[in-house]
């Protein structure tokens, strides 16, 4: 070591044009490295997820689920495998090991996928492979509301997102209240029996008549043609001109027996922005990108379109996340220049003023330092870094002032300043590596922490571990060689320094002030280190007596204030999407009425495939209280909106705050498995009334199935083969009462995707009288269902998780 600090003495001009160098490259690195508000980390979460439109739980276990499972369950390194088969949907989660080869994991999960989709039904839609990280949530939502035409206004939020999807930064911008556009054939069903056409030969007919037909070319020798036979649907109006039947010289078509419309989908969720119809833009950014510039990016894309669209139409921010970064980066800035400050007004009281300017170089190198390593590893700034680096800002300055102050004694002495500063860094090189690896080594188990949760927090251990390095590094090689070029004899107090130089040959006891104070009390405790023992001891039991008794207990991350507010409506029942969203209505309603909220953000139905929110929460409310010095606290606006809801029957209201850190779910979390699911219910009824009768638990909640009904359509397959019926032929008259017949789909110039064409009955024809008077064609007329069709009701299939 001593062999180093004398060649860099030695060598001044490299070693401070290094310094310098480094200097420049920290605040280079500092000013373009990713910013963002949580790490970026791998939740050794995968879950895949598959659709198919009205399929039933019961059918979506079987069909779907349990092929998957099959197949996924042999992929190395699960640590737990979940299902759910719901309505429509099913999925599969795999939780890993912490740790995992996330882009490895994600590799083997798609190979699997592969060889499943052959064994999945023909109308399931394609499986999708997704990822949980903490960094694809959205970084900011732009929402859209106002007394516009859905259709208009949906047309807006579909441009607005091909255009922030074109920015670099952005991953997505996914539309929430969103429908999908279906091209609707409506069928009348007097005109179909008056007409003598059955259904069958209506969807036959539009089937055939919409093929995609590559002719080829014809090479004649003298040139090569090609040949097209345009067979795809363009518009609405091909459609209706489709024949159906012929009879002599009449021709029936589409348009006589149905009415073609461009409609949406039946909606299955609503979205509204402070009580007005809206849509939202969740925008995602990119992993690795800097959370304040995209989000600049994006106000300024949204800034340019929206002066183009119509009076009346409201855009709003909200979850802006890069105003809390820069809120934390200010917080960064002034906690480095107050401390920087403050060690300067101590160091200046007791070094004098050229000696603290050295000293204090040492905090912002440091930090510049750290965060050039950071870069050059790629990792962002986050919330944790920012708090292990204002951790650190009391640390960084013992090795300098050690170095500092012992070169300041041996010049009061006579000592030359170069020889002063190269022999201070020299006798005092093993002593403050020492002070540091102690420090390093109680922050060093905690790059090993497991979990999610290790995974979370070991940034800040990399980064005390790396500024420390760099404090290190100041302490015996930088502030030593500018010391020994700009370093004045006499910088501090003359008598302390002579006072000192004679101590190491008189009695340190003789000093007067403070020193001598304190050289005095310690000669005493040294004679008598039984007494010290015993009464550190008595310290060590009593702090941990006090804590016991008197503590307040341990979390893991502190309250603090909250960003934003959730407030999750639970409702049980047959409900339809309407019936829901007047329930959630009457929840925002009252929200809407209470003090320091600036924007509530209201969506009813699903919030998202793979999470893990209760079955029976029909719509959730995002809150966006105002700044906390501007508003009550977030624990008084919870409970004013519990006692504004208490009033309303039939819906429970949760309201609750994020998580802080990684996610965790709630506090307690109990799980019952069993062979046999229907021995379940009555356990889960005895633990949740057991849970709802303790005072201390708040909001609890289980995933029972909701209570209702289903209706259950028997068919007699021996009655239904002597009319020439099958299932299918039933299932298809069914499907005209509920979501329609998918009869093709096509690409209008309008739309980006392929729209579907279904073929239903039109409203007054869909409930559920008409499930008994629907007539099915066979070889002898129409025939109605009801011979040999059975309806009776059932209990409700709630999701089904395994």
């Amino acid at each position: 070591m001593n062999a180093i600090i004398d060649a860099a003495v030695d060598h001044s001009r490299t070693v401070l044009s290094l310094l310098l160098l480094t200097l420049i490259a920290g605040t280079i690195s500092f000013i373009t490295i990713p910013k963002e508000s949580d790490p970026d980390v791998d939740i050794p979460i995968i879950y895949v997820s598959m659709n198919h439109e009205g399929i039933s739980p019961e059918d979506a276990e079987r069909l779907l689920v349990r092929p998957m499972e099959q197949e996924l369950r042999s992929i190395e390194g699960i640590k737990e495998m979940r299902s759910t088969a719901s309505e429509g949907h099913a999925s599969v989660l795999m939780e890993f090991d912490a740790g995992f080869d996330a882009d490895q994991a994600m590799i083997d999960v798609r190979e699997k996928v592969d060889l499943v989709k052959p064994e999945l039904p023909g109308d399931t839609d394609e499986p999708t492979v997704n990822e949980v990280n903490v960094s694809l949530f959205p970084v900011i939502i732009v929402t859209l509301a106002g007394d516009v035409p859905e259709r208009t206004l949906l047309k807006l939020a579909r441009d607005l997102q091909d255009e922030l999807e074109g920015l670099p930064g952005v991953l997505s911008a996914d539309i929430a209240g969103n429908r999908e556009e279906v091209l609707e054939v409506l069928i009348d069903p007097a005109r179909l029996e008056s007409y003598q056409v059955s259904y069958d030969q209506l969807l036959s007919a539009v089937s055939r008549n919409n093929q995609l037909v590559a002719a080829g070319a014809l090479d004649t020798g003298s040139g090569r043609f090609s040949v097209k036979v345009p067979g795809l649907f363009e518009t609405p109006e091909d459609v209706l001109e489709l024949p159906i039947k012929v009879h002599g010289d009449g021709v029936v078509t589409v348009r006589d027996i149905t009415t073609v419309r461009s409609t949406f989908k039946d909606a299955t969720s609503f979205a509204r922005i402070n009580g007005r119809p809206g849509v939202a833009l969740e925008v995602k950014k990119r992993i690795g990108e800097n959370v304040i510039e995209t989000i600049a990016d994006v106000r300024r894309v949204v800034d340019a379109s929206a002066a183009q669209w119509p009076a009346g139409l409201e855009v709003a921010f909200i979850q802006d996340k890069s105003t809390q970064i820069e809120n934390m980066l200010t917080d960064l800035q002034n906690n480095i220049l107050s401390a920087v400050l403050l060690v300067m007004i101590v160091v200046v009281a007791a070094l004098g003023l050229r000696t603290a300017g050295l000293v204090g170089l040492a905090i912002p190198s440091s930090f510049l330092f750290g965060i050039l390593v950071l870069d050059s590893l790629g990792f962002t700034v986050n919330i944790v870094v920012l708090f292990a680096l204002i951790l650190s800002v009391g640390m960084l300055v013992d090795g300098a002032i050690v170095v500092t102050e012992y070169a300041d004694r041996k010049m009061a002495e006579g000592l030359h300043r170069r020889d002063a500063y190269a022999l201070a860094a020299k006798r005092m090189a093993w002593p403050i590596i020492a002070s540091t690896a102690t420090t390093l080594a109680a922050f060093m188990p905690l790059v090993f922490w497991p979990g999610i949760v290790g995974e979370f927090m070991k940034f800040l251990p990399i980064t005390l571990i790396v500024t420390l390095t760099g404090s290190l590094l100041m302490a015996l090689i930088f502030v030593p060689t500018l010391g020994a070029r700009v370093g004045k004899v006499g910088a501090s107090d003359p008598a302390t320094m002579a006072g000192l130089a004679a101590s190491e040959s008189g009695d340190v006891r003789d000093l007067p002030g403070f020193t001598g104070l304190y050289a005095r009390m310690l000669h005493k405790l040294v004679r008598r280190p039984i007494y010290v023992v015993f009464a550190a001891i008595a310290m060590l039991v009593g702090v941990q007596v006090l804590f016991a008794n008197f503590g307040k207990g341990v979390e893991f991350f502190p309250a603090v204030e909250p960003e934003q507010l959730l407030v999750h409506v639970h409702a049980r029942g047959n409900m339809s999407t309407v019936e829901k969203d007047n329930l959630v209505r009457e929840v925002e309603r009252e929200v809407l009425r209470i003090d320091g909220i600036k924007t509530v953000y209201a969506r009813t139905g699903s919030v998202g495939q793979g999470d893990e929110t209760a079955e029976d929460v029909v719509g959730t409310i995002f809150i966006e209280p105002a700044d906390w010095d501007r508003r009550a606290p977030a624990s008084h606006i919870e409970e004013e909106i519990r006692q504004r809801t208490a009033h309303l029957a039939g819906i429970i209201v949760e309201p609750r705050e994020p998580d802080v850190g990684p996610p965790t779910g709630k506090d307690i979390q109990i799980e019952l498995r069993s062979r046999y699911p229907d021995r379940l219910d009555p356990v889960v009824r005895l633990i949740r009334g057991k849970l709802d009768s303790m005072p201390e638990l708040l909001d609890v909640e289980d995933g029972r199935p909701l209570p209702g009904i289903e209706w259950e359509l028997q068919v007699d397959r021996t009655q239904a083969g002597r009319f020439g019926a099958d299932i299918l032929t039933v299932g298809n008259a069914v499907q005209l009462v509920t979501n329609g017949i998918k009869i093709g789909e096509y690409r209008p110039d309008s739309a980006d995707e392929e729209v579907d064409i279904r073929a239903r009955f039109p409203m007054g024809w869909r409930n559920i009288e008409q499930l008994d008077q629907l007539r099915v064609p066979t070889a002898y007329g129409q025939i109605p269902i009801s011979n040999f069709v059975t309806r009776q009701p059932a209990p409700k299939t709630g999701t089904v998780k395994r």
